[in-house]
């Protein structure tokens, strides 16, 4: 193997290691982290890397397509169709009125021809896909009004990538050879209105192979039943069709989306996310890190002001027309805030289109590059812009908003009550009806001020803000508060309420809502003592009602699924301490499950006791008796 391909990986993947835990100890997100790592290690700073950048690059941009993969699996007409008013009225409005201004602009004050302007302006409409989705993850806010909205536009401008690379050939004016330093396709010497056929039939092709070939090839690889078959015949797909994309001059993203639509309504879809979603997430750090080891800053020096100037014009046009649009569908202003800056970068796809452009002819290849570099500054500039909102921006802002409307409720918390609920979602709002119920009063903090909305309209007094910090949580009462109930839907965001309270409120007792035994781990971690797994509880009821159904005694199935649920939690903090060791762990599993069914028969058996005056004793001593004759 190649020496110099294991000195880069390692100096990549330490370049993360070091850079990407800083940044979120500093409170930045981990994408910034990534682009500051590739900007150190790059020609243009410690040189690292050397121009090899590029080629790690072109690597790297498979997170891309991956992750434009798992979207089209996604989406199945069924959610189009549910999203349809987001999708074609946010995302159309979106990108036609970006384009437009930018056209518009672009034509009066730049000296570039129109066909050149035009394709420049469509480049620019489109937003960085991987770095706001990850953004959204990271924030927990993919399930709020704010996350649904920008998937929305983002899957038009994906989608929309589709008819604008076909498009483009047409505004080719001249048909002469590509420059040596332009990437070649297939098609790049076919006249243009060919090229744009090859275009359509390219897609059409995608379409009719996953129907008719790629899902019944995956019905032959299933029955062997080889799970490491099936991953690499997942990972043939992503490649296959991307390579084929590339052959015709097209971005292997797009052909890589249109596979997922295709498959999207196949029996293989989950099995597909599951297997290509661990190879995206280390992909697409790698392309952030690629991102920024590949700005060109000597281009940039050279070209300092229409770089820099025509980055914030093009940043300040998507925020105005974002922001408008947000404002249109009646959102807050925090969510308006949020979505503007969150979707005011170009993207990924501005890489391609300008390079596809500079095969066309379109765009002189100086202009290009210069684009190019205006595109990566975007991209990187994008977690200080959120970070600037979050901070300085939207608490200012906000208070501002509240002065001017009378109705609206204040978020300043004038309560002190023993109890404090962060997250009033489904598994909250139980809890705190149950306590409600029997006049306990409580705090109840949430994030997401729509369902605070429709709550305040239900009766309940929910304050807006963000549980981690230390400021709310003070105000809240947690000095004073007797019980803090953890609800977050988001798992992250729930360990980060509690790693603050430990920190900063030593004293106060702690009931946690974890969703599976994966997330109980992290909390014991935490000496978190009263665990409450949404799966056990759920699916120990389903169990004891299913021996009732079989005709167990009821008193005896309840005692057995109480009983249950005692030695799974005793189980459960011995294994988070094994977990990291495969092997200890599994034979720890194996005879704590055999410990467990000894323990539950043994307490069948004890129930039977003379003294014992339950619902149905006398039966099930009786039973057993029977039995044992």
């Amino acid at each position: 193997m190649d020496t110099n391909f294991l000195l880069q990986a390692i100096i990549y993947l330490s370049a993360a290691v070091i850079c990407v835990p800083i940044a979120k100890k500093l409170g930045l997100s981990s994408i910034l982290g990534y682009l500051l790592a590739g900007i150190i290690i790059g020609p243009f700073v410690l040189g690292f890397i050397g121009q090899e950048g590029q080629d790690i690059m072109h690597f790297a941009e498979f997170g891309v397509v991956m992750m434009l993969f798992l979207i089209g699996l996604e989406l199945e007409p069924s959610k189009f169709w549910k999203m349809r008013k987001f999708i074609l009225g946010m995302g159309s409005a979106q990108l036609i009125g970006t384009t437009l201004l930018l056209f518009v602009g672009c034509l009066l004050f730049m000296d570039w021809k129109w066909e050149t302007t035009l394709a420049i302006s469509l480049a620019l409409a489109l937003s960085s896909t991987a770095i706001v989705l990850q953004t959204l993850k990271e924030k927990g806010l993919s399930n709020t009004s704010v996350g649904r909205s920008s998937f929305a536009v983002l899957l038009f401008q994906d989608i929309a990538v589709i008819p604008i690379l076909a498009f483009l050939p047409l505004l080719s004016t001249v048909n002469i050879e590509a420059a040596n330093d332009v990437p070649q396709s297939l098609i790049t010497n076919f006249p243009n209105w060919l090229q744009t056929l090859i275009v359509i039939g390219s897609i059409s092709t995608i379409y009719f192979a996953g129907r008719f070939l790629f899902v019944p090839l995956l019905h032959i690889i299933a029955r062997t039943r080889l799970q490491e078959l099936f991953t690499a015949s997942a990972l043939l797909l992503v490649v296959g069709v991307s390579y084929s994309m590339q052959l015709v001059g097209l971005s292997p993203a797009l052909g890589a989306f249109m596979a997922g639509v295709v498959l999207a309504n196949s029996e293989f879809r989950h099995e597909l996310e599951g297997d290509i979603a661990p190879f995206k997430g280390l992909l697409l750090g790698l392309f952030f890190l690629g991102v920024g080891a590949s700005i060109n800053f000597k281009l940039i020096i050279e070209n300092p002001l229409f770089i820099f100037v025509f980055g914030a014009i093009l940043t300040l046009v998507k925020f105005g027309v974002l922001f408008a649009i947000s404002r249109f569908n009646k959102k807050k202003l925090d969510q308006n805030l949020q979505f503007a800056f969150g979707l005011s970068q170009a993207g990924e796809f501005g890489f391609v289109i300008m390079s596809f452009c500079m095969q066309l002819n379109i765009i002189p290849n100086v202009l290009a590059n210069q684009i190019m570099a205006v595109i990566a500054m975007s991209m990187v500039a994008t977690p200080f812009l959120l970070l600037i909102n979050e901070r300085l921006i939207y608490p200012n802002t906000r208070i501002k908003e509240k002065g001017t409307d009378t109705n609206k409720e204040s978020d300043f918390i004038e309560e002190d009550n023993p109890v404090i609920i962060a997250g009033f979602g489904h598994f909250g709002s139980t809890v705190g009806r149950l306590l409600r119920a029997n006049k306990v009063k409580a705090t109840i903090l949430d994030y997401d001020s729509d369902r605070i909305d429709v709550l305040r309209k239900l009766g309940f007094k929910v304050y807006y803000g963000d549980a981690t910090r230390l400021e709310l949580l003070k105000a809240a009462g947690c000095e004073n508060a007797k019980l803090f109930i953890a609800a977050i839907d988001n798992p992250s965001v729930n360990l980060q309420v509690i790693e603050t309270l430990k920190k900063h409120f030593p004293n106060l007792k702690i009931l946690t809502r974890a969703r599976n035994r994966i997330d109980a781990y992290e909390l014991i971690d935490h000496k978190v003592e009263h665990i409450y797994r949404e799966t056990l509880y759920s699916a120990v009821n389903m169990g004891v009602d299913a021996l009732v159904e079989l005709g167990h005694r009821k008193y005896s199935a309840t005692r057995q699924g109480q009983q249950f649920i005692k030695y799974d939690e005793i189980t459960t903090r011995k294994l988070a301490e094994k977990r990291h060791d495969k092997m200890a762990y599994m034979i720890t599993v194996k005879e704590e499950i055999e410990l467990q069914e000894q323990l539950l028969k043994s307490d069948i058996y004890s129930q039977v006791a003379a003294t014992n005056h339950s619902w149905d004793s006398e039966h099930l001593k009786k039973d057993l008796t029977e039995s044992a004759d």
